[in-house]
């Protein structure tokens, strides 16, 4: 699993260092999941931020205007449609093997953690393109996927373009 302390020598420190579980617990008990570890920690320590101008991540901090709580809400309701479900592999939702949409782009792809068959077994990334009804399943956490990502390797969204000096961040308004 990649760490926190690679994310950071690509995309810098980060700002928001959040440390109160509270918000994480009220949406893993609403939503009933718990989120990977390492999902968490990004989140946490940078908050609800846009990197590389393209990919959304956020936090589920309620105070805030991009929560995670309020997106996946929306987004469930979305992709639980039934023209919609179509474009995924599995439906959404937080039983094994459904997928939970946690970040998006601006270049229309949805990003997904596949919950796990059982406890023991590892969570993995989907990317959904919203445009066509093609999605890749990556057998990787979400630290190393954003960290592939980083490193401008193709996980469906691909950040030469948007940052071809060096990946940033900047918090979401």
């Amino acid at each position: 699993m990649a760490t926190l302390s690679e994310i950071q020598a690509l995309l810098g420190e980060p700002r928001f260092n959040w440390s109160d579980p509270a918000p994480w617990i009220e949406l893993e008990q609403e939503l009933g999941i718990e989120f990977p570890a390492d999902f968490r920690e990004i989140v946490d320590a940078y908050g609800s931020i846009s990197i590389n101008g393209q990919l959304y991540l956020k936090h589920p901090a309620g105070h805030l205007l991009h929560s995670l709580g309020k997106y996946i809400r929306l987004d469930l309701e979305l992709w639980r449609e039934e023209d919609m479900a179509e474009y995924l592999p599995s439906p959404v939702g937080a039983n094994p093997g459904e997928l939970m949409p946690v970040a998006t782009a601006t270049t229309g792809e949805a990003v997904f953690l596949r919950v796990p068959d059982d406890p023991s077994s590892p969570w993995r990334v989907v990317v959904q393109e919203f445009d066509s009804p093609a999605w890749t399943l990556y057998e990787m956490t979400f630290s190393e996927w954003l960290l592939d990502y980083l490193r401008g390797r193709d996980v469906t969204l691909c950040s030469r373009n948007f940052a071809p000096d060096r990946p940033f961040y900047e918090f979401l308004p």
